[in-house]
């Protein structure tokens, strides 16, 4: 238990620019994604999937990343436009977590939505416990109709999240975490 505590404790994101491989092979993958799925799901809906973009599918997402990039943004220049070419090459695999809620009369959307932001978390808690490093990623790409219609999302799907998964180039530094005082209270009725 103190391991997983400690675990818990110094897990940090990795940014995807200081990601270098390897990233995890095919068994270290399947187990990531078998401990994603273990997290709480009222109703046991399954409110979510995965789509995953490894080898060469990363290089030809990036080209519509890149294209779709500079149709939303015209006045782009050709390095922004090949950062975005580029995006999903910063990690040798990517994982999108798709939220896909759907009406039930005992299990509300917001539950729905945290289960698949659930997932998102248990990955990067997995991935640090393999030694690789991680981040969970929502950027433009996430929340334009198009891209997510190119991925193969249903009208009705939402990213919940691009988790990058590699190696880290060095170590990460820790960041300014809230103080606790500031964020806890207790009800006294």
């Amino acid at each position: 238990m103190k391991d997983t505590l400690e675990l818990l404790r110094a897990r940090r994101s990795v940014v995807a620019k200081a990601m270098v491989p390897p990233g995890p092979d095919a068994e270290q993958l399947a187990v990531l994604l078998e401990i994603a799925a273990r997290v709480p799901d009222h109703g046991k809906l399954t409110p979510w999937r995965f789509v995953i973009f490894e080898g060469e599918a990363r290089e030809r997402f990036g080209e519509i990343l890149s294209e779709r990039f500079a149709e939303l943004n015209p006045d782009a220049g050709d390095p922004e436009i090949a950062a975005e070419a580029a995006r999903f090459l910063r990690a040798p695999v990517v994982i999108c977590v798709v939220s896909r809620t759907a009406p039930h009369p005992k299990v509300p959307e917001w539950e729905q939505v945290l289960s698949a932001g659930a997932v998102c978390q248990n990955l990067l808690i997995a991935s640090s416990a393999m030694g690789f490093a991680s981040q969970w990623i929502t950027e433009w790409y996430a929340f334009d109709e198009n891209t997510r219609a190119a991925i193969g999302l249903e009208p009705h799907e939402k990213v919940a999240g691009f988790v990058y998964i590699a190696s880290a180039a060095e170590p990460p530094g820790e960041r300014a975490r809230p103080v606790m005082s500031d964020v806890v209270s207790r009800w006294a009725g």
